[in-house]
């Protein structure tokens, strides 16, 4: 039975929905559609953190409703450094409005971190540093206190997009060698989900990639085949604890 995923996703975002659809490539029982709303920089200031309010992320879920998606997922990662609470009330609206259900980006990594049992991990961003720091201690708020960390100290959303692969994997090699027994990398326009499977095989720890967890945990709330995907990295080998 063919499922529909629906990713709402930041305007100024080149990597998610060709990754997307690359990792969908074989499967022709998943399809993944897409809703823009404006996002072009990643701050701390009341302009950036303003981009992210529901009243312009819900139209963007009604529209992909109208596509008759089994999921919706909030592809992008604000709530690491707005508070996880804003992701769980957008879900609940987004179900509330379409009786579609819903996860996002930072409630997928979190989830993939437990399902997995990581206790060390190492957080990989683009982001500036200040930034850096809010995400960890949000994250610490749920039980996840980042062991290490790597950041490349950018604000621009779309210059995330451009950072070479290679540039990536030095930073998850990095934590690794801190100590880290799992690596998330935290944003959903880093060109970084190819790299997980390789570097899982060469530092024998879990990479999680943004786009790819979004991926599993929002076909998995659709009910469908997360194990066919499992080239993708050893997330895809493990179901998630929430049904």
């Amino acid at each position: 039975m063919r499922k529909r995923l629906g990713m709402i996703t930041p305007s100024s975002n080149s990597v998610l929905e060709p990754v997307t659809a690359a990792m969908l490539h074989d499967l022709d029982s998943v399809t993944a559609h897409f809703s823009r709303f404006r996002v072009t920089e990643i701050a701390l200031d009341e302009a950036a953190l303003g981009q992210f309010d529901a009243s312009v992320m819900l139209p963007a879920a009604d529209l992909l409703a109208d596509a008759k998606v089994d999921a919706i997922a909030w592809n992008g990662t604000s709530a690491s450094w707005l508070g996880i609470g804003r992701d769980r009330s957008l879900c609940d609206a987004i179900l509330a409005r379409t009786g579609i259900p819903a996860t996002t980006s930072t409630l997928a990594c979190i989830e993939a971190v437990r399902a997995l049992g990581a206790g060390r991990v190492g957080l990989v961003s683009p982001y500036t540093g200040d930034v850096q720091r809010r995400i960890a201690k949000v994250w610490a708020g749920e039980g996840i206190a980042p062991h290490a960390e790597r950041h490349l100290g950018l604000r621009d959303n779309f210059s995330f997009g451009e950072v070479p692969p290679a540039t990536i994997a030095g930073m998850v090699r990095a934590v690794a060698a801190d100590g880290a027994d799992a690596v998330v990398v935290l944003c959903t326009n880093l060109d970084s989900a190819a790299l997980a499977a390789p570097l899982e095989r060469e530092l024998d720890i879990a990479v999680l990639d943004s786009v790819a967890v979004t991926l599993w945990r929002t076909l998995d709330l659709a009910g469908g085949d997360i194990a066919r995907l499992a080239q993708w990295g050893r997330i895809f080998q493990t179901r998630s604890a929430i049904r």
